[in-house]
């Protein structure tokens, strides 16, 4: 019996002290912003600050616009996670549920374009952009990113999954695709949807190359390359440089913190049969 309780205990001691390795560069960087530059130039540096020093983070916002490049990039992450979840679940709806001729082949060419690197499609995208005249544009971030087959594929296992006894129901009651859409795929989709939501903000508000191309002007920067010119303007000023990122983390966190819950389920959605 005595062994059979130590093994979880040893268990979760072992998880709790790899969370702490994974943690513990968020967590200086964090502490590090509230230390002042002679705390941060010691070495080793101190863990804890003596003091929360606020300093910091008022002379990152008065040198650098950081409130506006957060501005940016919350408008530009907002505006492309609400354009893929739209776009993203009506193709999904279309291939789970509307009969077509060669609705499988168009689904798999759909999914191929997953195989194609950011990488090759980043010039053609550059030159259609200036040739719209939407440099240092809001359409020039949020455009190209306004649809994507990750999500569609996302959605669509996730719709596949729904009880086909909703679908002969509304059927019977005389339902077409349109009410069915928004009244029994929909509502049993919010797992889903916010996990693709929480998903795509993530990654598009940690965007550095796409906002480096396309905009020149301070006004139009998004965080990441905010962070940057922070860091090559104060090279030495770590402290000033881990409080502009600590100010860049918080919309992730509050996000993560409003969307665990339903991100959670997403991912587990289907996971378990019966």
């Amino acid at each position: 019996m005595i062994t059979k309780r130590i093994t979880p205990v040893i268990q979760y001691l072992l998880l709790l002290l790899m969370a702490l390795a994974v943690l513990y560069p968020l967590l200086f960087s964090i502490l590090s912003s509230f230390m002042t530059e002679k705390e941060v130039s010691n070495f080793p540096p101190p863990l804890f600050p003596s003091q929360l020093y606020l300093g910091n983070f008022k002379q990152a916002i008065e040198s650098f616009p950081i409130i506006r490049f957060i501005l940016n990039s919350f408008i530009v992450s907002s505006a492309i996670m609400v354009s893929q979840v739209i776009t993203s679940s009506l193709a999904a709806y279309a291939f789970s549920f509307m009969k077509f001729k060669g609705k499988n082949a168009l689904f798999a060419i759909f999914l191929a374009t997953m195989m194609i690197p950011w990488e090759v499609t980043i010039i053609p995208n550059y030159l259609t952009i200036k040739s719209w005249g939407w440099m240092d544009s809001y359409q020039g971030l949020i455009v190209p990113f306004m649809a994507g087959a990750f999500g569609v594929f996302l959605l669509r296992q996730f719709f596949l999954q729904l009880p086909n006894e909703l679908f002969d129901a509304s059927k019977i009651d005389g339902c077409g695709h349109i009410r069915n859409f928004f009244s029994i795929v929909l509502p049993l989709s919010r797992p889903a949807l916010s996990t693709l939501g929480v998903y795509v903000f993530l990654t598009h508000w940690n965007h550095y190359l796409w906002p480096l191309l396309i905009t020149n002007r301070p006004s139009m920067r998004t965080v990441q390359i905010g962070v940057g010119m922070l860091q090559h303007a104060e090279v030495m000023s770590w402290n000033l440089i881990l409080a502009g990122v600590t100010l860049v983390l918080l919309p992730s966190f509050l996000l993560l913190g409003m969307g665990v819950k339903q991100l959670v389920g997403g991912i587990t959605a289907g996971a378990v049969k019966g």
